[in-house]
């Protein structure tokens, strides 16, 4: 039997798989019919979306929709219980699309992140820590930097969650205690179906106390997005960049009789203050737009190049008060050809997320100075 709390996603689904075959019956008038043409609507954004129309129906539609289907579809036999259980998942597949996914098997399930742990310091004052991946190894890496910073006159750090993500919540938020004061509540693993609930919280003093900004984006997932959220609530961490994946949740993979898996979210995080990150994710406070193959290619090269190179632009001839004095330009003194491939040079991608956290941290340090 048809699982009625599906059966929005069905009708979502049974529109796209069986309107290839043969247009299905509509109330609503196109905008190419004659009754569209009699009766416009007031303006193209205030018609409803099919997905707002859908969600806009109650379980009787719904149950009156899939019946109506099955006694007037030109091809009623292609209406079985497997087409709409099929129907069913996929539309589940889409509407929740951190919460459920289906795999091939187990080998085909997605390896956790091995992003590598990178630090830099800025202007001499401001440090750039990069964890990557939130494991063992990095956690380590993250000691040894922090320490360093102590040592030296850094008084601002920008910490870059774009390649962070995990599902090992217990891991993350060993990550988080490194910036949390000491006593803290820092989120909770609630997992509804067992009534369970995992609090995690700070058990020691922050190894830095300072101006702290995080970049974020879609690549932020699960522990990441729990340490962007921590550090926004107890450091007042402006956050820069873009929402994050909204997969601050602990999976369950459950075997098909086929051998496929359905992962499940089956636990959520909540935060100190009640709030959920999934599906919705975290928010940023400034956002910066960077395409994330740009940012990915970017982040390869910056083990051998630095994120300098990525930040600021490369020295180039500048007029000055000698050339003034002499009569000359540099800018307009250059050979043609080394002008003319200057001009065909590819320039590197920019880390405009970054750049906009130095503007933002040198802007506050003015600020605060006066």
């Amino acid at each position: 039997m048809l699982n009625w709390t599906a059966a929005t996603a069905i009708s979502l689904l049974l529109a796209a798989n069986l309107l290839g075959q043969s247009p299905a019956p509509s109330s609503a008038p196109t905008t190419n019919s004659p009754a569209a043409v009699k009766s416009p609507a007031p303006s193209p954004s205030a018609a409803p979306s099919t997905e707002q129309i859908i969600n806009s129906l109650g379980e009787s539609d719904l149950q009156a929709a899939v019946a109506l289907l099955k006694n007037n579809f030109t091809n009623p036999e292609v209406l079985t219980d497997t087409e709409l259980n099929r129907a069913t998942l996929t539309g589940l597949l889409v509407r929740m699309p951190g919460g459920l996914m289906l795999l091939p098997s187990h080998e085909g399930a997605a390896a956790e992140s091995t992003a590598p742990f990178y630090s830099e310091v800025f202007e001499e004052h401001i440090g750039y820590l990069r964890p990557g991946a939130l494991n063992s190894a990095n956690l380590k890496e993250m000691d040894k930097r922090l320490q360093d910073f102590a040592t030296k006159k850094i008084n601002a750090l920008i910490v870059d969650l774009r390649a962070s993500g995990t599902g090992d919540f217990a891991t993350a938020a060993e990550f988080a205690k490194h910036f949390c004061p000491k006593g803290k509540p820092l989120f909770t693993l609630r997992k509804p179906a067992a009534r369970q609930d995992r609090p995690f919280s700070s058990d020691r003093d922050p190894a830095f106390q300072g101006l702290v900004v995080v970049l974020a984006d879609i690549d932020t997932a699960g522990g990441g997005e729990v340490i962007a959220a921590d550090l926004r609530l107890y450091d007042k961490a402006l956050i820069i960049g873009q929402t994050t994946a909204g997969r601050a949740v602990e999976y369950s993979d459950l075997p098909l009789p086929s051998g496929k898996i359905l992962r499940v979210a089956s636990a959520e995080v909540i935060l100190a203050d009640g709030q959920p990150l999934f599906p919705g994710g975290v928010k940023p406070d400034l956002p910066v737009e960077l395409p994330v193959a740009d940012k990915r290619q970017i982040f390869r090269l910056s083990g051998e190049k630095g994120m300098s190179p990525f930040v600021y632009e490369t020295g180039r001839p500048h007029l000055n008060e000698a050339a003034l004095v002499a009569g000359t330009n540099p800018e307009l003194d250059i050979p043609d050809t080394q002008r003319r491939n200057r001009s065909h040079e590819k320039q590197p991608a920019r880390d405009s997320v970054l750049q906009r956290a130095l503007d933002v941290v040198t802007s506050l340090e003015i600020y605060q100075k006066h």
